[in-house]
């Protein structure tokens, strides 16, 4: 998609909210680049204080906050403009949170890592359209090693805990994590 042939209509107020900054950094550049008006937060409370003093046109926000969940943002910015296009990112990708934020007002949901050209798709596609398919999906095998990855990482890298939540034997997990990551 050529950036100067996007149409973001009259209003190009864009809010991205997401705890990770060098990733809402590099987002907030390459929207920028795109002509949107770039406004960040990073975290729920500033994401909430944005959306009630300046509702954006547009919105991208990270489901899992430091401080809570990013769908008390979503929630927010419905109540203070109906008409907004909301994407929703997340590094945790559910069917539940994904029909959650789909029920509170989001327009499309996006697994990380997303791409600024994928966001930007999900933002301008009609409601009766979707965006195209990402260019560079990841593979089944990365999908599923992401989320071993997670879950270790949510168990405190305890491999005995992960493997009895991944319903796994302790030593195929010991295996996987000291594998490379697949592409």
């Amino acid at each position: 998609m050529a950036e100067a042939q996007l149409d973001l209509g009259e209003d190009k107020t864009l809010l991205l909210v997401d705890d990770d900054e060098p990733f809402l950094k590099r987002l907030a550049k390459a929207m920028e680049k795109r002509g949107f008006l770039v406004e960040t937060a990073d975290s729920v409370a500033g994401g909430k204080a944005v959306a009630t003093a300046r509702p954006p046109a547009y919105a991208v926000v990270d489901l899992r906050l430091e401080d809570g969940n990013g769908l008390d943002v979503v929630e927010t910015l419905r109540d203070k403009r109906p008409d907004s296009r909301i994407v929703v990112l997340t590094g945790y990708g559910a069917i539940a949170t994904a029909v959650a934020a789909v029920k509170i007002g989001a327009t499309d949901y996006l697994s990380k890592p997303a791409d600024a050209t994928d966001i930007t798709n999900a933002l301008l596609a009609t409601n009766d359209e979707l965006p195209p398919p990402p260019e560079n999906p990841m593979s089944a095998d990365r999908v599923r090693w992401e989320h071993i990855q997670r879950v270790y990482e949510l168990c405190d890298r305890n491999v005995s805990e992960t493997a009895r939540r991944l319903n796994m034997h302790r030593r195929t997990l010991q295996r996987i994590l000291a594998k490379r990551s697949p592409k």
